[in-house]
């Protein structure tokens, strides 16, 4: 008995659909319960207006957040992102000709920038070759040029800047220095114009800026200040006003310390010189001293007389005293003033004064206002200067190269009096200086420490104490400043 094919009536027979749209009953079903609920909740809140008025907005709240809750649980009808078609595009990219960028590039002329320092044997061939230029007719012109002969070529400390082209030619070069301590400074331009070279001569004003510096004496003071890259102008300076109470020469210990704020003097931004020192501290033998400049109008009987200035310490008096520690700017002694073996006469002799090493030529001072009493040869003293100050005080230098003073000319504290030689009995270039007073040889350095220094005025206090508490504010920051020592 064969099996019969009983087909159910199309309204019985099961569908089943597509599958993109399966999810669709599932999804309408959660948005008209969705739907269903929140008519339910808005009756009831209506309803609740009406009983409790005062309850409506917290009611109305609630309705939001319901409503809120409610979008935030419909479901996007689209398709799945998985289930989208992929396509696969591909596109030619022309490049841009590269002949157009080579033309842009040739337009854009290279220029090349090298300092230096002019030195006394400097031509103009030597300069250019240390500046990386190889231009002939520029160096043709330096040598013709009188600004460049008269100012650059020879002369040794300049500093020079060149622009120089991708092909090794002079653009332009720029020379500055600063002869004279009078605010200014000196630039010489050469530069191309209109197919030949011009050169241009300028005097133009320098610009200070405060620089700061702090060190530690491992060997000496120079060599302190060289590794702290503090300029030997200002560690000359910083010698000078202390050196009433310092001996630069013969006291400095390993381990001293010293802070410095100073000027730098510029012109175009490039410094040229040190300017003067503005505040600083020494630390000698474990012992403070400080210092600052000070300037104040003076009063005067007609106004204001010119700023007048002068270094003094921090309780006010001045470090300016009657007698120089030292004829000579700080340099070496050989020889101190106690007995020694003289390298000559071959004995054991009383010393009765202090003998400076430095090289032939080197300027030596006179260390007081006075009168010179003997300028001429005298014996192993050879060239001499014997200068005449008050109460019965007498200063002698000997063994001079060359004597610039006369006897009876008067001559003020720090006038040249001669150069250093090696005249008489010396066997090497030296100066040897004597302090007589009543006719009995003094140690100079006592007689310096000794000079009484003369207070700021009571007009000017006031004034002083401002400048000293900025003085004291600046070396505090300058002692942060990294230390410079020679190891």
């Amino acid at each position: 008995m064969g099996e019969k094919s009983i087909l159910a009536p199309a309204s019985d027979r099961p569908v089943r659909p597509h599958s993109r749209f399966a999810h669709l009953p599932g999804r309408l079903k959660l948005v008209s319960d969705i739907l269903h609920t929140a008519q339910s909740a808005a009756l009831e809140a209506l309803l609740t207006v009406r009983r409790h008025p005062a309850r409506f907005l917290s009611g109305l709240a609630l309705l939001l957040i319901g409503a809120t809750g409610g979008s935030y649980a419909l479901v996007s009808l689209a398709p799945e992102a998985s289930e989208l078609p992929v396509r696969t595009v591909v596109q030619a990219v022309e490049p841009l000709s590269i002949e157009p960028q080579r033309d842009l590039l040739a337009t854009q002329a290279m220029r090349l920038y090298r300092s230096e320092v002019t030195r006394s044997t400097d031509t103009a061939d030597s300069l250019l070759r240390r500046l990386g230029v190889s231009d002939a007719a520029a160096s043709a012109f330096l040598r013709a040029d009188r600004n460049v002969q008269k100012n650059l070529l020879g002369r040794a400390g300049r500093i020079v800047q060149a622009e120089v082209d991708e092909r090794g030619r002079l653009v332009s070069m720029t020379a500055r220095w600063s002869p004279e301590d009078d605010g200014t400074f000196n630039r010489l331009t050469v530069r191309a114009a209109a197919g030949a070279w011009k050169s241009t001569l300028e005097t133009l004003p320098l610009t200070a800026s405060t620089r700061m510096a702090s060190g530690t004496i491992q060997t000496s003071l120079f060599a302190a200040t060289d590794d702290a890259r503090i300029p030997d102008g200002v560690a000359v300076q910083m010698a000078e006003i202390f050196s009433g109470d310092i001996d630069f020469h013969r006291a400095l210990r390993k381990g001293d310390r010293f802070v410095v704020v100073y000027e730098t003097l510029e012109g175009d931004g490039e410094p040229l010189r040190a300017g003067r020192v503005l505040s600083t501290e020494f630390v000698n033998a474990g012992k403070s001293y400080q210092a600052l400049w000070f300037e104040s109008l003076q009063s005067a009987q007609n106004g204001k007389s010119p700023l007048k200035g002068a270094y003094y310490n921090m309780r006010g008096e001045s470090l300016h005293r009657a007698f120089l520690a030292s004829p000579v700017a700080f340099s070496r002694i050989t020889s101190g003033f106690a007995m020694r073996f003289h390298p000559i006469l071959q004995t054991w002799r009383a010393h009765l004064g202090v003998d400076y090493g430095a090289v032939t030529g080197t300027p030596v001072r006179t260390v007081a206002d006075g009168v010179v009493d003997f300028a001429g040869v005298q014996g192993g003293y050879g060239n001499v200067v014997i200068v005449k100050h008050g109460g019965n005080t007498t200063t002698v230098y000997a063994h001079l190269s060359r004597v610039n003073v006369r006897s009876g000319q008067r001559v003020q504290q720090g006038d040249n009096v001669g150069l250093v030689g090696a005249t008489g009995w010396a066997t090497g270039p030296h100066l040897h200086f004597e302090f007589r007073v009543n006719g009995q040889h003094k140690d100079p350095m006592t007689i310096a420490r000794q000079a009484e220094a003369t207070p700021v005025t009571a007009a000017l206090r006031p004034a002083f104490d401002r400048a000293a508490g900025l003085a004291r504010q600046q070396l505090t920051a300058a002692a942060q400043v990294h230390v410079g020592s020679v190891q």
